[in-house]
This record gives C-alpha cells, structure tokens and sequence, in this order.
C-alpha cells in the first residue's frame, strides 16, 4: 500500500484491463474479500455487504481504512487456537449458496486471494513507476525476522 500512495488521483482511478477496472478497484476489491472472510470467520452470518470503490477516492482514505482493518485481523488470528483451525464453518456466499470449509482452509484461501490481486496491484504500480519492490513472502518473513 505504500506504494500506493505515492500514485496520482489520475492514476489511482485509471481505468486498466485487470480484473477490477483499476487500482483503485483492485485494492478495494482485495480489502473488501479480506474483511467479508473475517466477518464470515467471526459471525454465522454476519450483515457485511462488499465495500463500493467510490467510497474510497483516494490511496489515503484507503490505505487509513485498511490499517484498521489489518488491526481487527491480526486481533481475530491472535486469539486463534490450533484446535479453532480445524472447525469447519458454514457460510454463504453473496448469492446465498451454504458452503462448508476448515478454518485453517479460508485462511489459506485469503492469502492466496491477496497474493493474486497486491500482484496485479504491483504491475500496475510498476506502470506508474511506483514498483513496489519485492513483495515475495520469504522477503516479507526476512524483513520481519519471522
């Protein structure tokens, strides 16, 4: 996101051939995903709707939700036990088919959701001349010292 910031209003909204329009919609559509699974991990069914792009006109609004955001994730993780890894959890989806999945599977499967789109985000930072460097995870666990 850090990147991000760094981008034009111009840039930020312009529209491209990702999945979502635009940077703007990438990284709305990234941050919208990540917390309708974290509703969906923390209520049976929780009243979330997906977030609207236009709710988010700039790299600073988003990039301040986010942060907020990122802080009710790490909360919900932290309070995780191995056992609480392994419930299988019923949901439904905006079309309002049920779905059964572990825990530990949704976790996985938001990761590897974010991965796809922050790596469309960085080509198109790239674009701009914003790259965002490395992103690889070993990179991010390094910086961490994890």
């Amino acid at each position: 996101m850090r990147s991000a910031l760094r981008v034009t209003p111009a840039q930020f909204t312009a529209a491209n051939t990702s999945s979502y329009g635009s940077l703007q919609g990438t990284l709305v559509h990234t941050m919208s995903a990540e917390m309708t699974w974290r509703h969906r991990l923390q209520a049976a069914q929780p009243s979330f709707t997906r977030l609207a792009v236009d709710d988010f006109p700039t790299p600073q609004i988003l990039n301040d939700y986010w942060a907020a955001q990122e802080a009710l994730m790490r909360a919900y993780l932290s309070g995780l036990s191995d056992a609480d890894l392994e419930i299988v959890l019923e949901y439904k989806n905006y079309k309002g088919i049920v779905y059964h999945n572990a825990v530990w599977g949704i976790l996985a499967h938001v990761v590897n959701h974010g991965t796809q789109h922050r790596a469309e985000a960085a080509a198109m930072l790239t674009d701009f001349n914003y790259s965002p460097g490395d992103i690889d995870m070993i990179m991010y666990l390094r910086e961490k010292s994890l």
